[in-house]
């Protein structure tokens, strides 16, 4: 049976405002509309022989639709609005922040913006950073730039009554927070202590995770851009593969967890042979091994390019229980490790090889935005800053089936999203990569492999 999940979106109280946005409330009359509460999208539109046709119309599977309401919960003269970014640099920060505060401003008339400095430590007063200003005329050509204008940091996500003394210090009835799973769970414990307090805060959170590792959205921003410039990588490590004797290329990309981003770059490159992600074990060593298997390209094709996710493989490695200040697991080096066992394994079989090895990570994470991401970015800014007028919090925007919609935090934080290793998108990646569908020596030890990675997920 499918598993039932609760969409419904949380209000700070009935909506009175008429918004100061000209709209239409009805159809056919050439003009834009607002949208209702009521308007839904589907999640799961699949259809299946024993599927109850009533389950299209749970209510389980019904999200609210994003975008302007007619009747807003806030008077935008008294709105003081708050943003922050958190956690690693991510395509798109600063078109999102710019979306956000043109929206406000010129949509609604809001003219108190500000944005907190260096992720959650801008709200410590022992962190010695001051608010910045926010208008139209600041934040005007910082899509132009990489990075975050505002500029981040990672944890202090955890520190939720200092934060929320600050908000309610400042007056803040609208904070925008933009970050990754952590930062969004560090976001619902704000709101809940908020609420806890009797303060009416909107707390929105536009997700970030260049990984797209975020549960039911189809893709997190900046995850375009990063594949465009990965693609960008291996083909020029391709091409110094091509150009030497037995020359192989190796490529790390971002993908903690999740291998989206390796995955599609693969299939994206159309120059990648080999792609070991999280998701999917495989082995070094034997007959079936990925060294053996490098081995074959090599004298049949005299090159190679092989992508690996920062997280792949880390059932071969040393590893601790370190954590970062995000609380993230720290990771062996996988790119490192490889490289040295390719040379190792090469000059071993006494076969000339000519290995390079890049790793673009944080080239991509600082890069400015492809068109079609600056689009996404810009409509989920918007799509926020009129969630948070409407008195909306507790949630995130996001796109579903192509549709803009708001989620609960508590359900987009539930569990990370993965390649499904036999779902179609893998399926694709070894039909471009044309590698081996597992390389690994034993076929009944598999089961066990792929169980032990996903518990440890």
């Amino acid at each position: 049976m499918a598993q039932k999940y609760d969409f419904s979106i949380e209000q700070l109280g009935p909506c009175k405002v008429h918004s100061p946005i000209e709209l239409s409330t009805k159809h056919g009359d050439f003009r834009a509309n607002y949208v209702k509460d009521s308007s839904s999208v589907r999640y799961s539109v699949n259809v299946f022989e024993d599927s109850p046709a009533e389950d299209c119309l749970d209510v389980s599977n019904l999200m609210q639709k994003a975008g302007p309401r007619e009747y807003i919960y806030f008077n935008p003269a008294h709105v003081n609005a708050g943003i922050c970014t958190c956690g690693g640099l991510c395509p798109g920060l600063n078109d999102v922040i710019r979306a956000i505060v043109r929206c406000l401003y010129y949509r609604y008339g809001v003219k108190k913006i500000r944005g907190f400095r260096f992720g959650f430590k801008g709200f410590f007063p022992e962190s010695g950073f001051d608010t910045v200003d926010l208008t139209p005329q600041t934040v005007d050509d910082i899509h132009k730039i990489g990075g975050s204008f505002l500029g981040t940091s990672r944890g202090g996500g955890n520190r939720t009554i200092d934060i929320v003394d600050a908000v309610e210090s400042l007056s803040i009835n609208m904070l925008f927070i933009i970050g990754g799973d952590g930062t969004q769970r560090g976001a619902l414990d704000i709101a809940n202590e908020i609420e806890k307090r009797g303060l009416k805060v909107a707390v929105v959170g536009i997700p970030k995770t260049v990984d797209n590792d975020l549960l039911f959205i189809d893709r997190s921003f900046g995850f375009e851009t990063a594949v465009e410039r990965a693609t960008e990588a291996v083909s020029s490590i391709h091409m110094e593969a091509f150009s030497q004797i037995n020359g192989i290329g190796l490529v790390k990309l971002m993908g903690r967890e999740s291998g989206f981003i390796a995955t599609a770059t693969a299939i994206a490159s159309h120059e990648t042979n080999f792609c070991l992600i999280p998701e999917v074990p495989f082995e070094l060593n034997g007959p079936n091994g990925f060294l053996e298997h490098l081995e074959k390209r090599i004298l049949e094709r005299h090159h190679a390019v092989i992508v690996v996710a920062e997280g792949a493989g880390q059932d071969l490695l040393a590893t601790t229980d370190e954590t970062d200040a995000s609380g993230n697991k720290k990771l062996a080096d996988i790119g490192i490790f490889l490289r040295d066992k390719i040379n190792e394994y090469f000059n071993a079989k006494g076969i000339h090889i000519n290995l390079k090895y890049v790793d673009p990570s944080y080239q991509i994470r600082s890069s400015v935005t492809t068109a079609n991401d600056s689009i996404y970015c810009e409509r989920l800014g918007s799509y926020a800053a009129h969630a948070a007028m409407a008195g909306k919090t507790k949630m995130v925007v996001g796109l579903v089936n192509n549709k803009y919609v708001h989620l609960p935090i508590q359900m987009v934080t539930m569990k990370r999203n993965f390649v499904d290793p036999e779902g179609a998108l893998w399926r694709d990646a070894l039909d471009a990569t044309r590698q081996p569908i597992l390389m690994v020596n034993n076929l009944t030890t598999v089961s066990e492999k792929y169980r032990n990675v996903h518990e440890n997920h």
